[in-house]
């Protein structure tokens, strides 16, 4: 080690910097400087696209349920309410669906590849739809709803598969952002949702639903097209034996043709040091790898605190029932609550963009905590204003303000939440675990969903904007568990991680900085904790 006033005696020395991440990737980005606009870098980022689809597809598919509960037809033609007990019941085929497809999803994506995962679930969705739009028929809810169970077993497997195969492929110095972005995507199908919806206001007959529940072919049937043409994981391929394959992977994409590229180099050594080669993602029925030892369950806890932190921040609420939460603030014509839906899906995608873009600039930890701490915020708002309009009906200053707090809290969850809930689930889990581990916090976040969908449908109608206050209280005890239990990921390869978890206190663990000392050829000289 060396101290600060020494480093100018230092031979060669040409600069020092402090950083946050680890040395080994430092000194790769030094050595070799990524080079995310070359051609094949901009050919992986459109193979990550046909993965963010999967979240496109998953936000279309969830959106539906508020576009469905906001369209008389609909209600009419299945003879339910936009809240109660019924709604709930509706809405949560989608999320039991998710749930009964815990078993067959991590198996899939360990033994047959990340992209058989992803088509496996695009050929669902697309049985799903089917099934839904053929109910026209005969007003069959029980067709129906058994429609929205697989469209729910079917998006497991995609939203398991997608985030981890984006994860795997995507070059370690822009890993983050690349895999926040899948989850931003979530608003291109909600936005398609909530505008088809828009759209279909002036037909007044079964097709105002129809046609958005058709829809829901388009993203599935892009993945099952293309998911075939996309690089596999370098880690599904490096355990199961094809080093060969997994060295070119690397090497085409993430070397651009050079074999004895760093990047390469430092992927290829990592795997041979945390790769197990027999480890339980071999075998489908062995779910031991995620409570194995401390570190693991650890890893765990932390994927499953942000996966339910995410549905309970209260986003459901105006996600799934905007049209009661509107009601409540005072906006009862139909036409006026799709384009609020449909301008707030469009504000969320952008704002969440923009997230994505500052997880490796801000790093995980301050977003999370900022994002909860702003939701909370804006609960206090938005339930003293439709307390004040809930005594006087007419109070068009109240109303106003409900929605604009409404607006400023999906801003704020866009950009601080919405990046995360993917990220963070996903990179925490070491290759072992990933696969099952992605499809056991799918299931403990559908019942969370399950949560949502029951209570908040009954909650609103009896109680009103008093919810609200319980979200308010809620996300401010989300945001201390997270400053306590969260782990910093940021500028790390994902098996550098394995050091935080396995450290007595992963947190403080992650937030050390160190000094580098670089010389003129960019080596890295020496090391020092600050």
């Amino acid at each position: 080690m060396f101290k600060a006033h020494a480093w100018i005696q230092l031979n060669g020395v040409k600069e020092v910097r402090v950083i946050s991440g680890t040395t080994a990737f430092e000194e790769a980005k030094l050595k070799e400087p990524p080079r995310p606009f070359a051609t094949r870098s901009l050919i992986l980022y459109l193979a990550c696209l046909v993965g963010f689809l999967c979240s496109t597809a998953n936000g279309y598919d969830g959106s539906l349920m508020n576009s469905f509960l906001e369209t008389p037809e609909f209600l009419e033609f299945f003879k339910i309410e936009n809240k109660g007990i019924w709604s709930g019941i509706v809405a949560n085929m989608y999320t039991i669906g998710g749930v009964v497809a815990l078993p067959f999803v991590g198996p899939s994506l360990d033994q047959f590849g990340r992209r058989a995962g992803m088509s496996i679930g695009a050929c669902l969705i697309i049985a799903g739809t089917i099934i839904q739009g053929t109910t026209s028929h005969d007003a069959s809810r029980a067709q129906f709803m058994g429609g929205r169970f697989i469209l729910g077993f079917g998006v497991s497997f995609m939203t398991a598969g997608g985030p981890i195969l984006v994860l795997e492929i995507s070059h370690p110095a822009y890993r983050g952002v690349m895999t926040a972005w899948y989850n931003t995507f979530w608003f291109t199908g909600s936005i398609l949702a909530s505008g088809a919806a828009r759209g279909t206001v002036g037909l007044h007959s079964n097709n105002s639903w129809l046609v958005i529940t058709w829809l829901q072919l388009l993203f599935a049937g892009i993945v099952f097209v293309f998911v075939w043409t996309l690089p596999e994981s370098p880690r599904w391929l490096y355990t199961r034996g094809k080093r060969d394959k997994c060295r070119e992977m690397l090497t085409y994409w993430h070397g651009h043709d050079n074999a004895n590229s760093v990047w390469v180099q430092l992927q290829l050594q990592e795997y041979e040091e945390y790769l197990e080669m027999d480890g339980s993602d071999k075998r489908w029925w062995d779910y031991r790898s995620l409570f194995r030892d401390k570190p693991s369950v650890y890893r765990l806890s932390c994927n499953l605190i942000i996966v339910v932190f995410g549905q309970w921040a209260g986003n459901a609420v105006l996600s799934y029932y905007l049209g009661s939460a509107l009601d409540t603030a005072g906006y009862h014509d139909e036409i006026e609550q799709k384009n609020i839906n449909l301008i707030l899906n469009c504000v969320q995608f952008v704002t969440a963009l923009a997230g994505a873009r500052t997880v490796e600039l801000f790093g995980r930890r301050p977003l999370l905590l900022s994002a909860n701490i702003g939701c909370a915020i804006c609960w206090v708002c938005i339930t003293a204003s439709t307390a004040t309009l809930a005594k006087d009906g007419s109070n068009s200053s109240a109303g106003t303000a409900a929605i604009a707090f409404i607006f400023m809290f999906n801003i704020i969850y866009a950009f601080g939440f919405t990046p995360l809930q993917m990220l963070v689930p996903v990179e925490v889990l070491s290759f072992e675990m990933r696969a099952k581990g992605m499809a056991f916090s799918a299931f403990v976040m559908n019942l969370a969903i399950l949560l949502n969908n029951y209570a908040w449908p009954v909650s609103m109608k009896n109680i009103g904007w008093r919810t609200y206050i319980i979200f308010a209280v809620w996300d401010v005890f989300q945001a201390a568990v997270i400053y306590l239990v969260i782990p910093e990921t940021k500028k790390r390869t994902l098996e550098e991680l394995d050091d935080i978890f396995h450290a007595s206190n992963p947190v403080k663990a992650s937030l050390e900085k160190k000094r580098i000392a670089v010389n003129a050829q960019r080596q890295v000289l020496e090391v020092e904790k600050t």
